[in-house]
């Protein structure tokens, strides 16, 4: 998600994906490439990660045996792998986890799940929904520790850049995946930031 905390590195085009690699080797962070623009996301908070964590351990035992929730996969955009980004959370096919490849296309994607960091702007955060409606990821849910809420977005507008299907909710209203997904994600447990 885009916000202030990221940092957006000029690089010559043609090259970012170079760059990105050098750079997520060197500091271990990891990366993405939006609208070509090389962003380093804030490092996660403790809290951040953990309801990654949560939402991961609520989706896994209820999704269907050909998925599987995975941290730290990059999508890129349809056709160009030269833009990408990477969600706290996608669920996709269980068969990716024996592949060689950090790419996980769009059209696999069954669900993409960001946590909002406390610094994120709403500029950013629409920017990068429009992002993932662009890729034609089928279904987003962020959640915001900073109010308590969640939106899950659907029906991707292809090529648009916009879900025409969005749900919104409080922690503690149960998000509505599809069966296959494991039905409604309690929501109640989740984390606030405190500041």
């Amino acid at each position: 998600m885009t916000g202030p905390a990221h940092h957006s590195i000029p690089v010559r085009p043609g090259r970012l994906r170079e760059a990105a690699g050098r750079i997520e080797e060197a500091t271990g962070m990891r990366d993405e490439i939006i609208g070509g623009s090389l962003l380093m996301p804030p490092r996660p908070t403790g809290k951040h990660a953990g309801i990654v964590i949560d939402v991961r351990d609520a989706v896994r035992p209820h999704l269907s045996a050909e998925y599987e929730a995975f941290e730290n996969v990059s999508v890129p955009m349809a056709g160009n792998d030269d833009d990408y980004a990477t969600p706290d959370l996608t669920v996709g096919p269980r068969a990716f986890k024996d592949m060689d490849d950090w790419l996980l296309e769009s059209e696999e994607v069954q669900l993409a799940v960001g946590v909002i960091s406390p610094s994120e702007r709403l500029k950013g955060i629409n920017e990068k929904t429009a992002w993932y409606a662009a890729a034609g990821v089928r279904l987003l849910l962020q959640v915001d520790p900073r109010t308590g809420t969640w939106s899950l977005f659907s029906r991707p507008d292809r090529p648009g850049s916009e879900y025409r299907g969005v749900v919104h909710g409080k922690y503690g209203e149960s998000a509505p995946l599809p069966a296959e997904l494991g039905g409604e994600l309690e929501t109640s447990g989740l984390a606030r930031y405190t500041r």
